[in-house]
């Protein structure tokens, strides 16, 4: 089964932006990372990064349908900015009800400015990684897969 890896605005900078907040990581790296943890648990995993919140909705709209279809166990999300500000993709997530969606962040959003510490997407969220650096996408994979679906080896 597959499981998405969508990635939100600005998150294309990782490596260069803020290092000292995020980390000298690229997306490459966060998407190489996830694709061998994918494997290992034995799905295929897709990473998609967007600044724009249509493309992200879609994206969250497609793999709604291929959940439905059981192609798809769920979602890894690092909505970045948009966490705070989006009630359309908490409308979408909760659109697509039944595919699990693991909201995650890199930095604890929570010691950092006022406006961080509300985020839209947590509670259309199945789960919440935050706070354990470029990390944190393969914890959320592994507690994915593990309740909500199976893995081929023990993790």
């Amino acid at each position: 089964m597959k499981i998405l890896v969508l990635n939100g605005p600005n998150l294309n900078l990782l490596g260069t932006r803020e290092p000292g907040q995020y980390g000298t990581a690229t997306l490459a790296d966060v998407e190489a990372s996830c694709r061998e943890a994918g494997a290992r648990l034995g799905h295929e995993v897709e990473c998609f990064q967007s600044n724009w919140e249509g493309a992200l909705i879609d994206k969250i709209h497609e793999y709604g349908r291929l959940h439905r279809e059981g192609e798809a166990l769920g979602c890894v999300f690092n909505p970045g900015a948009f966490t705070h500000t989006s009630v359309a993709l908490h409308d979408a997530i909760k659109g697509v009800a039944g595919l699990p969606v693991v909201e995650c962040h890199i930095s604890n959003v929570h010691a950092r400015e006022a406006f961080r510490h509300h985020s839209f997407v947590s509670p259309a969220a199945a789960g919440i990684v935050i706070g354990f650096g470029v990390h944190g996408y393969v914890i959320a994979l592994e507690g994915l897969v593990r309740a909500h679906g199976k893995a081929a080896v023990s993790a």
